[in-house]
């Protein structure tokens, strides 16, 4: 399959894996370190750019054909979209329960500490809180689906995938997704020092690299990235709902 780079991309690359690691050193070197910036300052801002630019991607180096080709398309299966609306759910609840059975409510449970940077008064009034908690929803269900899976499913999958083929690519975007997440947990800023949290940490990684997984499962059978974003979408979900309601 010929994935088609725009004619300025042309002189300078090859669709193939050089191509898929040099968009990864771009993107999620700079989004680590905005990150861990981010968990210091509580400025968030800046992450809603990172994923503006990792959306963009595609549309930057390829061609509308390429872009076709590596998911941007109408699904061949609409019944995948709800499957991966339910396994995203799922999934989400499932890790839910995980951290809270080993870590409990402290800043080891990876949903805890990632709810800290939601800033949720505890004495906030019902009614306020299910206006904050939408208002977080919508935003977690789409900047960060439509950017990551436009990203890691989209164009680096498709760069590696040209190289050493779909299930290898999988495991490559997939393992670029969850390190990058030790950002959002595992080195965590605690007490003005950081400090690295070997056991939740590894669990968490493993757990973002089986959710990236399963992202490029609704991809591939629901024949779009739409199928990668709507799962992601309903995992940021479940994870949102858990961290406003049930932590």
């Amino acid at each position: 399959m010929e994935y088609e780079l725009r004619s300025t991309w042309k002189k300078t690359f090859e669709f193939n894996w050089k191509f898929g690691l040099f968009l990864i050193l771009i993107v999620c070197v700079p989004r680590f370190i905005l990150v861990l910036n981010a968990n210091v300052s509580g400025n968030y801002g800046v992450i809603g750019l990172v994923m503006l630019l990792s959306a963009l991607a595609p549309f930057i180096f390829l061609t509308k054909s390429g872009r076709l080709k590596i998911g941007i398309t109408k699904p061949q299966k609409y019944s995948w979209l709800v499957i991966a609306f339910i396994a995203g759910l799922v999934f989400s609840f499932l890790l839910y329960f995980l951290g809270e059975s080993l870590f409990c409510n402290t800043v080891e449970n990876w949903y805890a500490y990632i709810g800290k940077s939601y800033n949720i008064p505890s004495n906030m009034p019902s009614s306020d809180k299910a206006i904050l908690f939408t208002i977080v929803a919508l935003t977690g269900m789409t900047f960060s689906p439509i950017g990551e899976e436009l990203f890691f499913r989209g164009i680096v999958h498709s760069s590696f995938a040209e190289s050493i083929g779909d299930k290898n690519a999988s495991v490559v975007d997939s393992a670029a997704f969850a390190v990058v997440h030790i950002s959002h947990f595992g080195l965590v800023y605690l007490h003005q020092q950081w400090k690295f949290l070997w056991v939740p940490a590894l669990l968490w990684v493993i757990s973002m690299f089986l959710v990236s997984v399963l992202f490029f499962a609704c991809r591939r059978n629901s024949g779009s990235i739409l199928g990668a974003i709507l799962c992601h979408a309903a995992f940021n979900l479940g994870m949102i709902y858990c961290i406003f309601y049930l932590l």
